[in-house]
């Protein structure tokens, strides 16, 4: 199955479960930004326990690996799960929406794109610039993480929110990767 076709998978089967979710990472900043190839969905999820059932059965096996336990212990521990497409070996990582106040004013600020015609709640393009700082400096500097956030900021400069950037990069503790962005595309 091709990537393309996984997400509208996924999407479709959050949807079907009564699932609240958004798109992020390197699929929202595909979209926000510069197209780049990858391996890896990544979805943040406000699931019930209810729902885990519905979810695994959307992706049966042999096709998928799904497992019901490692949901029910993501959920327990606020922590992630993740489904593989066995033939393609794409993966989708589902992210548990937590209670810290940067993921729940993201998720709050989701909007909707259609996309290979289906319509889904994706990330906004300041929260996955935000989102990639964060995750730049966690993985020690990652040159990816900081150019696909600096490929969102330049295309959606003009519209981006940057009072609410400046106010997440201090409260992330990213303001020196956010200064190092706003130089750079100064530059180019």
């Amino acid at each position: 199955m091709s990537q393309q076709k996984l997400l509208k998978k996924v999407v479709q089967a959050l949807k079907d479960a009564g699932i609240q979710y958004m798109i992020t990472g390197s699929v929202a900043s595909s979209l926000q930004g510069e197209p780049r190839s990858t391996h890896d969905i990544d979805v943040i999820v406000a699931i019930q326990k209810s729902a885990v059932k519905k979810l695994v059965e959307s992706f049966p096996p042999p096709d998928f690996y799904a497992d019901e336990d490692s949901i029910f212990d993501a959920i327990n521990k606020q922590k992630m799960f993740n489904i593989i497409d066995v033939k393609e070996g794409d993966k989708v990582d589902f992210w548990i929406l937590t209670d810290e106040p940067f993921d729940q004013s993201r998720f709050l600020r989701r909007y909707v794109e259609e996309v290979l015609e289906i319509k889904m709640q994706v990330s906004s393009p300041e929260d996955t610039i935000l989102a990639k700082l964060r995750w730049a400096k966690l993985s020690g500097g990652s040159e990816k993480q900081f150019t696909d956030a600096l490929r969102v900021y330049e295309v959606q400069f003009e519209k981006l929110d940057t009072k609410y950037m400046e106010y997440w990069a201090k409260k992330l503790d990213v303001e020196s990767i956010w200064k190092r962005l706003k130089d750079k595309a100064e530059t180019t």
